[in-house]
């Protein structure tokens, strides 16, 4: 659509020609001339119509060319008179009056049409309103004007066609009130076509009042018609004419101000009908028709009222519903809202909020029962290796599962692959068995997306007792629910105070181990690596010591597994490796020393784990040959984004001549695959695999033998550990092994006597 605020030219030619003509329009004073103003003033019009039609496109310009045609009808009619009848204006007036007033039901079709477009509805909306109006108006016309014209005077019975077209003039002046009632600012158009009926009711009324008496219509009747057409042209040809206005909602028009035309037109008709009725009689000029018309008017008018308060009442009632069914659908969406809130959205499980809700509960009340958390074990995994959707799938059947195994206890889902269950009216015996049914049934394969899968979980369950609240529960099962996890998985852990010392005691062992490096507390022991053939050493394996300020010293085992679940073993390990390598160079230099250093699966799913060995390896001067990377073989043989992500690291090292051992080989999954294929070049044989001191097992010889033998045949180097006994070194020998370590040779000992142990070694003193 044309911008309405840019007026075309052609309009601005429309005003001035209409000007032009309602100046000429008082000079105009034969049937002549009168003929050819009103045909310029026509053609003006159609003119006007069918350029803004080609000029705006209005989607809907049905109505426009209605008005066209009336106006062409118009012009016969013009021309028929000015033609065909006798030249005096009043010899077959009658005649005259039909020929025009077959334009008007054209006429008034066109303007009910202009705020249709078509839409459903919008035909009858506002046709009540406007018609109350209307029926006021002629009240007041028929009052003014017919009554003294041509009751009073008696000439109805030979004038009463002259009644034809103001009448149908009220009809339209009606519609044209009700394009009011539909405009806003910016339908011009709408005002002007408003103006333009009115003009010509005061134009037929100007001339029914004196024109037709007089033999000629008067200048107000001439300058009205002429006004009528004019305000038509410039209507059809301002842009406001393509608009589509919006309809009333709910079948209400109009404005404050055309309310109260409205309100003061229904009290007003019946008032001035009384007052025009009472003059008449004090005249004694009381007619039948000055009776039968006003008070039909005020009764039509009356109808009307009552059949607007009918749609009023429908459009209420229909609000009513409206409000109601809102009222209904912002409940249920309440509802629905309240529901997400506290569930989840992939299982429908209450959450932690639900939990807490209904445990404080149960507390207060009756608390017997308990409280099993549960955990998926390596949960993750299976999203690494199947994505995301199954693993999604995974946890909707666990929940299902959950739900089936427990009846109607709670069931919560409190994080990714953590659940919760809330047994309640149930004793310690009763709980414990439905906690190790559960756990049974997760250890049973589950179908998803065609694979079959283990769902198996790590548990913790705490009673429930009256003088705990809901979070000191929640957080006792959180500590038996981490035992199981660090008992091996897959298993169920009962909550006990000494498991809460416990982990008290590993957080503040992970509090304490923050600051451990800045304070200069933890050491590196090196534990030499023998070769057996000649029992030289060929390097040393480092590990951790941590020497608190006046305590005594903590073994690994005591803070390598809090520090691998919080984390810190990241910093811990980065600092062990650069300290590893900086006092291995000066070995390495002057006795040809490597050093082994432990690597943790933490470390391994960091980004910058290669740039930071080789960043070590840098500042060292350590050349990476002399640098072997001891892992679990578990980092290995685990699928999914971790397991890559380690594989492409020490790929990485290993290309710049890092080489790699696998600790403790034997004790996790020993896949032969793994060993072919990945990026290895050491086994170290664990302790639990060599024979015990003084015993002959033929069972374990042969274990280790495989394991040498299976190496060799790989072309992996072996490394003993644990050994302790001149025997376990003789068999070593005999079997293959090319290197060992254990307390036989050297426990680990600080830099110093690792210090000595090497330099003696390389001159060839003899070990005691």
């Amino acid at each position: 659509m044309r911008s309405e605020t840019r007026l075309p030219l052609a309009l601005w030619v429309a005003v001035a020609v209409a000007s032009v003509l309602v100046v000429l329009a008082p000079l105009v004073s034969t049937l002549g001339g009168l003929a050819t103003l009103m045909l310029g003033s026509a053609i003006l019009v159609m003119a006007s119509i069918g350029l803004g039609v080609r000029l705006h496109r209005p989607r809907y310009p049905r109505a426009w060319w209605l008005i066209l045609v009336s106006v062409a009808l118009a012009l016969v009619g013009n021309v028929i008179w000015s033609t065909v009848l006798p030249s005096s204006i009043t010899s077959d007036a009658a005649a005259i009056n039909v020929i025009y007033g077959i334009t008007y039901p054209i006429l008034c079709a066109g303007v009910a049409l202009l705020p249709n477009h078509r839409r459903p509805g919008a035909a009858m909306i506002g046709m009540t309103e406007s018609a109350i109006i209307a029926c006021g108006v002629a009240v007041v016309w028929w009052m003014l004007f017919v009554d003294p014209r041509l009751i009073d005077t008696g000439g109805i019975e030979t004038q009463a066609y002259l009644l034809v077209e103001p009448f149908l003039d009220l009809v339209l002046f009606g519609l044209g009130v009700r394009l009011l009632l539909f405009s806003d600012s910016h339908a011009v158009c709408y005002w002007l076509v408003a103006a333009s009926c009115a003009a010509r009711l005061a134009a037929d009324t100007a001339y029914l009042t004196y024109g037709s008496s007089a033999g000629f219509p008067t200048a107000t009747s001439v300058i009205g018609w002429v006004v009528c057409n004019g305000l038509l042209a410039v209507a059809a040809l301002h842009p406001s004419m393509a608009r589509t206005v919006p309809l009333p909602a709910n079948e209400i028009t109009g404005r404050y101000s055309a309310t109260r035309i409205y309100i003061g037109t229904v009290v007003a008709t019946p008032v001035l009908t009384g007052i025009f009725l009472v003059r008449e009689g004090l005249k004694d000029t009381l007619s039948s028709l000055d009776v039968v018309v006003p008070v039909t008017a005020t009764a039509v008018t009356s109808a009307l009222v009552v059949q607007r308060m009918r749609q009023l009442h429908r459009v209420a009632a229909r609000r009513a519903t409206e409000l109601e069914q809102a009222l209904n659908t912002g409940e249920v969406l309440q509802q629905e809202l309240l529901f997400r809130s506290s569930h989840d959205a992939l299982t429908g499980l209450p959450s932690r909020s639900v939990l807490h809700q209904r445990l404080t509960a149960v507390l207060a009340a009756d608390p017997r029962g308990a409280l099993l958390l549960l955990d998926l074990d390596k949960f993750k995994d299976v999203n690494d290796r199947f994505g995301h959707t199954v693993g999604d799938d995974l946890l909707v059947e666990v929940s299902a599962l959950l739900r089936e195994e427990t009846g109607g206890s709670l069931v919560a889902r409190l994080d990714s692959d953590e659940f919760a269950v809330l047994l309640t009216d149930a004793g310690p015996d009763e709980v414990r068995a439905t906690a190790e049914r559960v756990l049974a049934a997760l250890r049973r394969p589950v179908r998803v997306q065609g694979h079959e899968m283990f769902a198996t979980a790590s548990a913790g369950l705490r009673d429930l007792a009256d003088d705990l609240l809901s979070a000191d529960v929640v957080r006792d099962a959180y500590v038996a629910l981490h035992a199981a996890k660090e008992a091996g998985r897959n298993q169920l852990a009962l909550f006990d105070r000494e498991l809460r010392a416990k982990r008290l005691e590993t957080a503040r062992t992970v509090e304490r181990l923050r600051g451990a490096i800045d304070r200069d507390e933890l050491l590196v022991y090196y534990q030499p690596l023998i070769r057996l053939a000649d029992e030289r050493i060929t390097g040393v394996e480092a590990l951790i010591r941590w020497q608190p300020a006046g305590e005594r010293m903590i073994p690994p085992d005591r803070f390598i597994g809090a520090a691998e679940d919080s984390g810190l073993i990241v910093p811990i390990g980065a600092w062990v490796l650069q300290e590893s390598c900086r006092v291995a160079a000066g070995w390495h230099r002057r006795h040809g020393t490597v050093v082994s250093v432990n690597v943790s699966p933490r470390q391994l799913r960091e980004p910058d784990f290669g740039a930071m060995v080789l960043d070590a390896l840098r500042s060292s001067a350590l050349p990476p040959e002399a640098l072997i990377l001891e892992i679990t073989e578990g980092v290995l043989v685990n699928s999914g984004v971790a397991t890559e992500q380690a594989i492409s690291h020490l790929s990485m090292v290993r290309s710049h001549g890092v080489r790699v051992a696998i600790d403790d080989f034997g004790t996790g999954y020993s896949s032969l695959a793994y060993l072919r294929d990945l990026p290895i070049d050491h086994i170290k044989i664990d302790r639990s695999f060599m024979p015990a001191p003084g015993v002959t097992d033929p069972a374990s010889r042969n274990l280790v033998k495989a394991i040498i033998d299976l190496a060799a045949g790989l072309e992996l180097s072996v490394i003993a550990e644990g050994v302790e006994t001149a025997e376990q070194v003789t068999l070593l020998r005999e079997l293959g092994c090319e290197r060992a370590q254990g307390f036989y040779f050297s426990r680990p000992v600080p830099e110093a006597d690792a210090d000595t142990l090497i330099a003696e070694d390389h001159h060839g003193t003899v070990r005691a």
